[in-house]
C-alpha cells in the first residue's frame, strides 16, 4: 500500500513539475494519454531513485561532504535527465530539454512530493 501511495504522490508531483518548469513536457495526444504517461514516468522515477540513488550516495559520499550536500542537486538533476532518457527509450511522450530544466524539475519534484507526503499519514492504523 505504501508503494502505491508513493507512486501516486510522485505522479502528482511530476504533473506539477511539468506544469511549472519550462523544458519538461508531456506531449500526448489526449488528456488520458498524458495522465497515463505521468503515471508511467512516476514509476520509472521511483525505480531509478530506489535502485541508483543509494549506490550514488555510497560512491559519492566524499563529494556530498565536501560540497556540504550541494552535490545532491547535481545528482538529482542527472537522475531526472536519466528518467527523461528512459522515457524516450520506452517511447513515452515525456521530454526533458536539458540540464537546467532537469535541475529545476528535480527541485520542484522534491518540494512537491515532500509537501504531499506531509498530507499522507505514514501508516494507516488497522482496527484491533
Amino acid at each position: 500500500m505504501g508503494f502505491l501511495i508513493r507512486w501516486v504522490i510522485n505522479a502528482v508531483a511530476l504533473a506539477v513539475t511539468v506544469w511549472v518548469v519550462k523544458g519538461i513536457d508531456v506531449y500526448g495526444s489526449t488528456t488520458v494519454r498524458n495522465v497515463l504517461t505521468l503515471i508511467a514516468v512516476a514509476l520509472i522515477f521511483g525505480v531509478v531513485n530506489a535502485v541508483l540513488k543509494p549506490i550514488i550516495h555510497v560512491l559519492g559520499c566524499v563529494f556530498y561532504v565536501l560540497t556540504l550536500g550541494l552535490f545532491a542537486l547535481l545528482v538529482n538533476a542527472l537522475l531526472f535527465m536519466l528518467v527523461g532518457w528512459l522515457s524516450n527509450l520506452l517511447r513515452l511522450p515525456f521530454h526533458v530539454e536539458g540540464f537546467w530544466p532537469a535541475f529545476w524539475g528535480a527541485i520542484v519534484m522534491a518540494v512537491v512530493s515532500w509537501a504531499l507526503s506531509l498530507l499522507v499519514p505514514d501508516r494507516i492504523e488497522q482496527p484491533a
